[in-house]
Order: C-alpha cells, then sequence, then structure tokens
C-alpha cells in the first residue's frame, strides 16, 4: 500500500473533515474570517486528521465523533503556525503568503488565538474529561516548547537533549495525541490507545528531524521557503547542532555565524555571503547523516509499536505513514 492509496481509501472522511474545519473557522467577522481562510486554503498534509481517524478504526470508528478531536487539533495546529510566523518574522509558509505578510503582526496573533479558541470550543463537545485533560496539557506543553525555541535562538552550545525536548513540545507530541486521542474516542482498550500514543510519539520525532534536514537539503520549490530558513531565523537544528559540536566544522560554522556590526551601531547582521556558506557546509556535512539515521531510529521504533495491534487496513496504513515520514522530500 502506498501513501496514495491511503488517501484515496479515506478520501470521503478527509473531505468530510475538510468540510468541518471550513464550517470552524466560519465567523461574521469579515477580517478573521479572511485571514483564517487564507490560512485553511494554504493546504497542508492533514496528518494529524489522519491519524485521528486510522486510530479511530481500533475501537468503534464514528467519524461524526472523531471529527471533534480531528477538526480540534488540526487547529491548534493551523494557530500555532500562525503564531510561528510571527516570531519567525516568515514571509511564506507553503510557497504562499503568511497571514501575518498578508495582513500584520496583530492581526496574525488575534487569528492564531481565534482558530485556538475555535479549537477548544470544538472539542468541548466530547464529555470525557479525560480529553480535555490532554488536549490542555498539550497546549501548554506546546507553548513551553516555544518559549523553548526563542531562548535557544542563536545558542550554539545548547544539547541535544534540549533539541529533543523542543522537538517532542513543538511537535511530536501533537502527533502523539491525535493517534491517543483518536483511540480513545473509539473506545478502543487501553493497551491500544498507550502503544498509538508511543506510534505517533516516534512518528512526530521523525516527522520534524526529517523536516530539519529537509530545511538544507530540500527541494526550495518543493517546501516553498528558501534554504536554511530556519538557521538563517537563528534556530540551530539537528544538523547544524551536530555539524558544530561534532565535527571539525564547528569552529568554522561558529565564526561563520558571528554578526558583525554595521554602520547602524546598534545592528547586528550575519553577511548573506557568509551565511549562504554556512548554509551549503552543513547541507553537505555528516550532520545530515547523522539526522538521517536518528530519524531512521525513531521510524523503527515506531513501527515496533504497531505490532501489538490488530491486523488490517489500519495498521497498514499507519506502517506505511511511517515508511513516507521517513523518506518524505517535502
Amino acid at each position: 500500500m502506498k501513501l496514495a492509496d491511503i488517501f484515496f481509501q479515506m478520501k470521503n472522511d478527509l473531505q468530510y473533515l475538510e468540510n468541518e474545519l471550513e464550517k470552524a473557522i466560519t465567523t461574521k467577522d469579515p477580517l478573521l474570517h479572511d485571514a483564517s481562510n487564507h490560512l485553511l486554503k494554504a493546504g497542508g498534509k492533514r496528518i494529524r486528521p489522519i491519524f485521528v481517524l486510522l486510530s479511530g478504526k481500533f475501537g468503534d470508528y464514528d467519524r461524526t465523533k472523531l471529527k471533534y478531536i480531528a477538526v480540534a487539533l488540526e487547529l491548534i495546529h493551523m494557530a500555532s503556525l500562525v503564531h510561528d510566523d510571527v516570531i519567525d518574522d516568515a514571509e511564506k509558509r507553503r510557497g504562499k503568503q503568511t497571514v501575518k505578510a498578508m495582513w500584520d503582526n496583530k492581526i496574525a496573533m488575534y487569528t492564531g488565538d481565534y482558530i485556538f479558541a475555535e479549537a477548544l470550543l470544538m472539542a468541548t463537545t466530547l464529555e470525557n474529561p479525560k480529553v480535555h485533560q490532554i488536549l490542555s496539557k498539550a497546549i501548554m506543553e506546546m507553548t513551553i516548547g516555544e518559549i523553548n525555541q526563542i531562548r535557544d535562538f542563536n545558542h550554539w552550545d545548547q544539547s541535544l537533549r534540549d533539541y529533543l525536548r523542543r522537538i517532542k513540545r513543538k511537535t511530536a507530541l501533537l502527533i502523539a495525541i491525535s493517534c491517543q486521542l483518536g483511540a480513545i474516542v473509539a473506545g478502543a482498550p487501553q493497551s491500544v490507545v498507550t502503544a498509538l500514543y508511543r506510534y505517533g510519539y516516534y512518528v512526530g520525532m521523525a516527522f520534524q528531524i526529517t523536516d530539519d534536514i529537509l530545511d538544507f537539503v530540500g527541494d526550495e520549490k518543493k517546501l516553498g521557503k528558501p534554504a536554511g530558513s530556519d538557521l538563517r531565523q537563528g534556530n540551530i537544528t539537528l544538523p547544524a547542532l551536530y555539524c558544530y559540536h561534532a565535527t571539525p566544522l564547528g569552529t568554522t560554522i561558529r565564526e561563520m555565524m558571528e554578526p558583525v556590526q554595521t554602520t547602524d551601531k546598534d545592528q547586528l547582521i550575519i553577511s548573506e555571503a557568509k551565511m549562504s556558506e554556512a548554509i551549503e557546509r552543513i547541507a553537505n556535512s555528516e550532520g545530515i547523516e547523522f539526522a538521517q539515521q536518528l530519524a531512521d531510529r525513531y521510524i523503527l521504533k515506531a513501527k515496533a509499536c504497531l505490532a501489538s495491534l490488530s491486523d488490517g487496513s489500519a495498521k497498514e496504513s499507519l506502517d506505511e505513514i511511517a515508511n513516507f515520514i521517513g523518506k518524505r522530500e517535502t
């Protein structure tokens, strides 16, 4: 089974969720509506809703119930992207203008807040207190992850543990609870819920590490952003971190990334020539191979978590998605 086959088999349910997403962000305020709709139409893999639906197949599958968590989680993800773009001063995402670029920072921040609120409102339809506890804790952890990323901007002496903890909070956790909550809402046994949560966590870690690799070596047109965007914004990801700590290039990279004072005494910048050279060196360094090996190990752990689950199309699909994440190019 290929990833395209999974999407084809689930196209009716995915279109149903897409319609529900559009309904969820509908508002009478024209500015909020336009900004929210702009973000929705920018697209995305909808990987979190897919995990909710597939995990729900291990219990009593009912998309009319699963939508409340699938849509809520995708809205939370969307809201976090709007906030990220403000923090990163990003002009484009997936090749299209960001909300902050189309409007401004204030509109973007309030749009993100609105979408967050809609997500929580959507989830209140589910009366299971455990669902709300998991969701609330995840949002708290995501926020801590965002704060940690800001704290670690341009901080080359951060450890591998710092990086892994940060991507767990920023990315892996939301994917993990997509699997966990899909199973809980469907009434799956606790052993299944636990296995799916672990699967989601490992897949989520691999997803973000792969994303960080692609930021250096991916096709700019497919990614919809320039190479080395993270490093340009001060976000030091695994390939650069490994290159700095564990290769002979470390000192050279650090020297390249030292800002110099401009004619404006209050402004420090890194020249475009040095930044481009640093990005190219990291892209051709052992840091890429190390990051890929770590992502591969997480994928193997994710696939191992599926061993205890009952055989069927849902299990096959989760296995194939893990394969895709490990080898994705966008």
